[in-house]
């Protein structure tokens, strides 16, 4: 992998790691294109969704440290009972992630037909999100458990982890905002796990002679995180997801067509 190839991936997952458009999806597909063929890929994927996790704790650090005390206080408060919700929200995508992660694993591997048809799913879910009325709901304990059910099914490439989350928790009639919180929270422990099991699998291969290479991923991927969480916030609470369903639409339909022509 080239400097200038390791910048074009950290930029395009951190856009959309938030963004709600498939990460996943993204990221295999600009493989494709970029014909990468990196034996330390593993490595480089752990970086670059480590650098947007980092750039989620920047934006909702007051939050977290929130959440974190109560749940050290053992109160029950409503930052206990958040944390509560966040560690339910984990449990379904955590199950599929430890009993099915050699089957999700092998459809990470050049499935563009898979990954069309996940964004086109994805662009019809945002875009019925979108024309969702306003409220002002609070995450339940029920909900958590349904937009953690969403999560999981997102684990699949091509659909927006964000956007299924988000467009969930909205169709459930949770303000738009605290949707937003809630979705960009859930994950962070699930990527810092996942993190953790790939870094003690004994699968991880790294070179010094690929450290720039990663410092450049990282700091691609953190830096446009930063821009595209906190750009992220503001569409959820002005209801412009219909933009992303159509590019999600239009996406999916030419990765389709790309496997059905050739």
């Amino acid at each position: 992998m080239s400097y200038l190839e390791a910048f074009i991936i950290g930029i395009i997952q951190g856009l959309t790691e938030f963004l709600p458009v498939s990460s996943s999806g993204h990221i295999e597909l600009s493989k494709g294109i970029l014909g990468v063929e990196f034996k330390e890929n593993l490595a480089f994927t752990i970086f670059v969704h480590g650098a947007t996790a980092l750039s989620t704790v920047v934006i909702f650090r007051n939050r977290l440290v929130e959440i974190f005390k109560g749940l050290l206080q053992f109160k029950n408060n409503e930052a206990f009972q958040y944390s509560l919700k966040i560690v339910l929200s984990m449990l379904p995508a955590a199950f599929v992630g430890l009993f099915f992660n050699d089957q999700i694993e092998a459809l990470f591997s050049a499935q563009y037909l898979l990954v069309g048809v996940m964004l086109v799913l994805t662009g019809v879910l945002l875009f019925f999100a979108d024309k969702a009325k306003i409220t002002h709901k609070e995450v339940s304990y029920t909900n958590s458990l349904l937009v953690g059910i969403s999560q999981a099914i997102a684990i699949l490439p091509g659909i927006s982890r964000s956007g299924a989350t988000i467009a969930t928790s909205v169709l459930l009639g949770i303000d738009k905002s605290k949707a937003a919180e809630f979705s960009f929270i859930m994950v962070l422990p699930l990527i810092l796990g996942k993190m953790l099991k790939d870094l003690m699998s004994g699968d991880i291969i790294f070179s010094g002679e690929s450290t720039n290479v990663f410092i450049i991923g990282f700091i691609a991927a953190f830096i446009t995180g930063l821009f595209a969480c906190k750009w992220m916030i503001a569409l959820v609470k002005n209801s412009n997801l219909k933009y992303f369903a159509y590019y999600c639409l239009v996406l999916g339909g030419l990765a389709i067509l790309s496997q059905v022509v050739l």
